[in-house]
C-alpha cells in the first residue's frame, strides 16, 4: 500500500496552478489568435481526466465569449474518417503526456482540414505539441502517480484563461485564479483532516453516484473517475436531472450519493436530486462552496467560494481527490499505481 505520490500531488496543486499562471502571456496570445479566427465551434478532445476537463471547457467558452463548444468525437474523425467540415473551428486537444495516439491523429487530421489547432499539454515537446499549430504548457510538473490531479486543475485553469482571454477578460480572470491558489493552499490541511474519518465509514462501499449539474458536472465526472481508478468503487457521474430519471430507483442505504454543490443557477436542481436520493434511503455526501445548502448530508466538505462560478470547480474537486486518497488507504489499495492502469492511453 502506498498512495504517497498521489497525495503529494494533490497537496502540490496550488504550486502547480501558480506555475501555469506564470504562462499567462502565452495563453493571452493564443486567446487573441482564437478571437481573430471567430470560430463557429470550439471542439475539445481528450481522454479520461482530460475529457472531464473538456466538459468544463464547454461552459467556459459558452459563458465567457459566447461560443458554441463541444466535446468532439475522436472516433468519428480518426476511426471512421468522417469528412466533417472543421474549417471554421478551433480544436483544443488536452493531454498530460502529449502522446495519446488518437488525440494526436485527430489534431493532425483536423489541422489538415483547416481547423486552428491548440494543444494544452504538460509536455510541449511531444507528438501532440508538434502536431498542433499552437502549443500551450500546462506547467503542472512531473506527475508520478497514475491518477491525474494537478493536471486536471491546470487544464481547467488553462481553458478558463483561453475563454476569458477570447472574451476580453483574461487579466481579470488571471487575478481570480491567483486568488484560487491562495484559497486552495489554505483549505487543503483542514479538508485532508476532515475526509479521513468519513473515508473509514465507506470502506465497504462498492458503488456510488456522483451528482453535479452545469459547470460542476465536470467535477462529478472527475471525482467518479478518481474513485473508480484508485478505490475500485464503481462510481457513476450523473447530472442532477439524470438521477431522477431512472437511476434513483437503484438507491439504498449501501448506495451513497455524492453531490457537488456550488452557489450558481444549477444549485436548485442538485438540492432536489439529493432530496430524492435521501427519500430512497441513500447516504449523502456533499461538497463544494454550497455544501451547507444540501439538507440531510451525512458528511459535508465545504470549500471556499472564489466569487466566480467558473472558478468554483478548481476548488470543488479537491475534497473528492483527498477522499479518494484516504479511501484507497483504508481499503489497502495503492492509489499511486492502480492495477491495470498506465499513465499514457496507447490504445488506438
Amino acid at each position: 500500500m502506498s498512495g504517497e505520490l498521489f497525495l503529494a500531488e494533490i497537496r502540490e496543486q496550488p504550486t502547480a496552478l501558480a506555475r501555469l499562471l506564470e504562462q499567462e502571456h502565452a495563453y493571452a496570445a493564443a486567446a487573441a489568435t482564437m478571437a481573430r479566427r471567430a470560430p463557429r465551434t470550439v471542439r475539445l478532445v481528450g481522454h479520461g481526466t482530460s475529457d472531464n476537463a473538456a466538459s468544463y471547457g464547454v461552459y467556459a467558452f459558452g459563458l465567457l465569449p459566447g461560443w458554441t463548444a463541444l466535446r468532439d468525437s475522436i472516433s468519428l474523425a480518426v476511426y471512421y474518417g468522417a469528412a466533417v467540415d472543421v474549417s471554421d473551428s478551433v480544436v483544443i486537444a488536452l493531454s498530460q503526456s502529449g502522446r495519446t495516439p488518437d488525440v494526436v491523429a485527430y489534431v493532425e487530421r483536423t489541422r489538415a482540414r483547416g481547423a486552428l489547432t491548440v494543444a494544452l499539454t504538460n509536455e510541449p515537446d511531444s507528438d501532440l505539441g508538434r502536431a498542433a499549430e499552437i502549443v500551450l504548457p500546462l506547467a503542472a510538473g512531473p506527475e508520478r502517480a497514475v491518477a491525474a490531479t494537478k493536471t486536471y486543475v491546470n487544464q481547467l485553469a488553462g481553458l478558463a484563461l483561453l475563454a476569458a482571454g477570447a472574451a476580453g477578460r483574461g487579466a481579470a480572470f488571471a487575478d481570480g485564479l491567483w486568488g484560487v491558489t491562495a484559497l486552495m493552499e489554505d483549505a487543503l490541511p483542514a479538508l485532508e483532516r476532515a475526509v479521513a474519518p468519513a473515508a473509514s465509514m465507506f470502506a465497504f462501499v462498492g458503488r456510488m453516484f456522483v451528482v453535479g449539474r452545469g459547470i460542476e458536472y465536470a467535477t462529478a465526472r472527475e471525482l467518479a473517475l478518481k474513485l473508480t481508478e484508485t478505490c475500485r468503487v464503481a462510481a457513476e457521474p450523473l447530472t442532477a436531472t439524470d438521477l431522477a430519471h431512472g437511476p434513483v430507483a437503484a438507491l439504498d442505504p449501501l448506495f451513497p450519493v455524492w453531490a457537488i454543490a456550488s452557489p450558481d443557477e444549477s444549485l436548485p436542481a442538485v438540492v432536489d436530486a439529493v432530496q430524492r436520493a435521501r427519500a430512497a434511503g441513500a447516504a449523502i455526501v456533499a461538497s463544494g462552496s454550497a455544501a451547507s445548502s444540501v439538507d440531510g448530508a451525512a458528511y459535508r466538505f465545504a470549500v471556499p467560494d472564489p466569487g466566480d462560478r467558473l472558478l468554483a470547480p478548481l476548488l470543488s474537486i479537491v475534497p473528492g481527490q483527498l477522499f479518494a486518497a484516504a479511501l484507497a488507504r483504508v481499503k489497502g489499495l495503492d492509489a499511486d499505481s492502480p492495477v491495470g492502469l498506465t499513465k499514457v492511453t496507447l490504445a488506438r
